[in-house]
């Protein structure tokens, strides 16, 4: 396909409480119009509203001509291949485990001929090598902080499953730190357990912590943030010293509090693998909420299979 070429790919992203939907103009690696649509989804809700959402969220896309392959990017657990549910026990979705929501939604989307379905961090990573923060660079790490910790690792636009410095089927999550699952300690539940421990109050969201850390002085709220992002740092350290990425894009939600969270980051990343690491830039998202989309773009006209090697369009 000639990226210039003016063709546009619908596709969608879920997150935990939202889903968006966009076309992406493959030709200008943007969004079509700059605008994107969100509908609001409930974690708990049954297959039904699931759908309904996705379905209301598409219906602001202007109508398409002939067949439509749609794209969407969500996290997992999720069998990408088949596009089944495989949640269980992870406190959303619940009700999509063992849900075939390709033939749902290939059944209920306006035009749609077939639907592909991406992880939502790999997403995020292709999206900001191809139009972001990582464009031009050939080995590429990228993260997203949120619930959890998503990841993807990258060389020359194809993503790694494994290899030196990556984590088994390139994912940080499956790793440990201080005995524990890293999501202990570097999560949006970790970081409110961690302040309501070190305050004995009932604690804020993420985003109440950081205003306080910022604005208030509240020594409780900076500590948080520091060791957290220090230990992600240490943890990341040594896959990023054999893996020898030039660039560590972040994302997520957690990521809008950057300025609390790259120097300890850093100074992690730096203790764990000082020759190496000091060497990498570290960046937050250029483009946090559009990435997603575009790399779901991406992936679908780039490669055939959700864990197919990708390559350059």
């Amino acid at each position: 396909m000639n990226p210039g070429d003016g063709t546009v790919v619908p596709v969608m992203e879920v997150g935990g409480t939202h889903v968006t939907a966009a076309g992406v103009d493959l030709g200008a690696r943007s969004l079509r119009s700059g605008r994107s649509f969100r509908e609001v989804v409930d974690g708990d809700g049954s297959t039904g509203d699931f759908v309904s959402a996705l379905v209301r969220a598409a219906a602001h896309l202007p109508a398409q001509q002939g067949p439509v392959r749609w794209a969407v990017a969500l996290p997992g657990p999720f069998d990408y291949e088949r596009g089944i549910g495989r949640y269980e026990g992870v406190g959303k979705f619940d009700a999509l485990r063992g849900f075939d929501l390709r033939a749902a939604l290939t059944a209920s989307l306006p035009g749609a001929a077939a639907v592909s379905f991406w992880n939502d961090a790999d997403a995020f990573v292709l999206g900001e090598w191809w139009a972001g923060a990582a464009r031009g660079h050939r080995s590429v790490v990228g993260i997203t902080l949120g619930t959890g910790v998503g990841s993807c690792f990258l060389r020359d636009g194809r993503i790694q499953r494994h290899g030196p410095g990556v984590p088994p089927d390139g994912r940080v999550h499956v790793l440990r730190y201080a005995d524990e699952p890293l999501e202990e300690t570097v999560s949006r539940r970790a970081l409110r357990r961690a302040y309501a421990r070190a305050t004995g109050a009932s604690p804020p969201d993420v985003q109440e912590i950081a205003r306080r850390a910022r604005q208030g002085g509240d020594r409780a709220a900076v500590g948080v943030f520091a060791e957290a992002f220090t230990a992600l740092g240490s943890v990341l350290g040594p896959l990023l010293a054999a893996f020898e990425p030039t660039v560590l894009v972040v994302g997520g939600a957690i990521a809008g509090a950057w300025d609390l969270v790259a120097e300890p980051l850093r100074a992690g990343l730096t203790a764990a693998g000082p020759a190496r690491n000091g060497r990498i830039v570290v960046t937050a998202a250029r483009q946090p909420a559009e990435a997603p989309l575009l790399g779901a773009a991406y992936l679908a006209t780039a490669c055939g299979q959700p864990h197919g090697r990708t390559g350059p369009l």
